[in-house]
């Protein structure tokens, strides 16, 4: 892509009533638009990055067996009822909106209910279960705050899976297998050493819910960690009895600020009794489907990236989900070998399939490193005079500002590594 082209523009300010660094980040450097609070438009870089990290969990899902779907938005009053959850009293943060032929329909905060009727269809004998199915789709929700930038949002994406097992044991096995899968996506996307698996409330459902803890200064939760044994108690649910069923004590822990990134739930037959989801054991009898819910925000991670790994002078994205992994900058001072050069690299890059932001632009040289600084591309490569009379180009990493000449017949094995 030449950045001459690209759909966005860098920005000096984030908008004034934008209290939040990463949405201010995002904002700036031209990822998102700021729709209104809580609510905000991805542009081309930001889709980049938020689809980047849409295929770390899809291919992780996949690992374990997770099967995608999609479902509808809108949501029947009359599905939710039968489970209790339609009620404004019961869940508060609905969107409902009335229909013009009559009746009244929610936006899908999340979708355990629906998931659970279409399983009815498909789920008969314990021959079809284990099942393990999934969807990537946008969630809304009246949140009554929202002043975290797109780590809180009205409208936001979610990857929420749900499991669907015979036994406890078997859903056991299951809600292990999710767990495990989430901590590989946080080390593919570059936070695993900071997040931590929180125990949290389980309800009504199981002695405890697990949520994955992102440690930050300006989270919302506080947590108790210990590093040795990467485990954290939620502050709402540590005491000495909990302490002492997880083999914790006071001493090895330490207070924490944190940000929630995913959560894992048992939920029993919570779902699967009220909307009659069912299935014959070995002995033909009817048995009620045991279940989980698995929640994952892409848009939060994204967020939760910004937070983390920015510095002074903008982002700094980790390879795996950087909206480029190379940025190019033409640093011609009006000379046209220069340009030809740049371009001439541009077109060989293309070839070897490595994806380039080009800048290319007819601005100065300052204004062009600033850029690159706030949009955070992880490799920098510059093509200048200087480079072009050494016979090769300056090659940095974004992370250190460290620059190197490297010869033009090293670049693409460079890059490939």
């Amino acid at each position: 892509m030449r950045q001459s082209q690209l759909f966005t523009r860098t920005r000096k300010e984030a908008p004034k009533d934008e209290v939040a660094k990463n949405a201010q980040l995002l904002i700036r450097a031209g990822f998102i638009h700021k729709e209104m609070a809580g609510v905000y438009s991805f542009l081309p870089l930001g889709l980049r990055v938020l689809e980047k990290i849409n295929t770390v969990i899809r291919e992780e899902m996949s690992a374990i067996g997770g099967q995608e779907l999609l479902m509808t938005t809108l949501q029947s009053k009359e599905l939710w009822e039968k489970t209790d959850r339609w009620s404004d009293e019961k869940v508060d943060n609905w969107f409902k909106t009335k229909l013009k032929g009559g009746g009244e329909v929610g936006l899908g905060f999340t979708h355990e209910e629906p998931l659970t009727n279409i399983m009815r269809l498909f789920v008969s004998s314990y021959a079809d279960l284990p099942q393990l199915a999934y969807q990537i789709q946008w969630k809304f929700r009246n949140e009554e705050r929202a002043k975290s930038g797109i780590m809180r949002g009205r409208e936001f994406l979610m990857k929420d899976l749900y499991s669907f097992a015979t036994s406890q044991k078997e859903h056991d096995e299951l809600y292990e297998k999710v767990a495990a899968s989430y901590e590989k996506i946080f080390a593919r996307i570059g936070i695993g050493a900071r997040v931590f698996r929180t125990f949290a409330s389980g309800g009504v459902f199981s002695k405890y819910s697990h949520e994955f803890q992102c440690l930050l200064p300006v989270g919302e939760d506080t947590i108790y960690v210990s590093r040795e044994k990467k485990l954290a108690v939620n502050k709402e649910v540590k005491n000495p009895e909990v302490l002492a069923d997880l083999g914790l004590s006071e001493g090895e822990l330490t207070e924490e600020k944190a940000v929630e990134v995913g959560n894992i739930f048992s939920l029993g037959t919570r779902f699967s009794e009220p909307l009659g989801l069912t299935f014959k054991d070995k002995d033909g009898k009817d048995r009620p489907v045991i279940m989980g819910s698995y929640g994952l925000g892409p848009s939060r991670l994204m967020g939760a990236l910004v937070e983390v790994l920015s510095d002074d002078k903008g982002i700094v994205w980790p390879k795996e989900v950087a909206p480029f992994p190379v940025h190019l900058i033409a640093i011609t001072g009006g000379n046209e070998d220069v340009q030809k050069e740049a371009d001439r690299v541009y077109e060989m890059l293309q070839e070897n399939d490595i994806e380039v932001l080009y800048d290319d632009r007819d601005v100065r040289a300052g204004e062009k490193f600033a850029d690159a600084d706030l949009i955070g591309i992880p490799v920098r490569l510059v093509v200048s005079e200087k480079t072009v009379s050494a016979g090769g180009m300056e090659m940095s990493d974004r992370r250190n500002g460290k620059g190197t000449l490297v010869p033009e017949s090293e670049i693409i094995e460079r890059l490939s590594q």
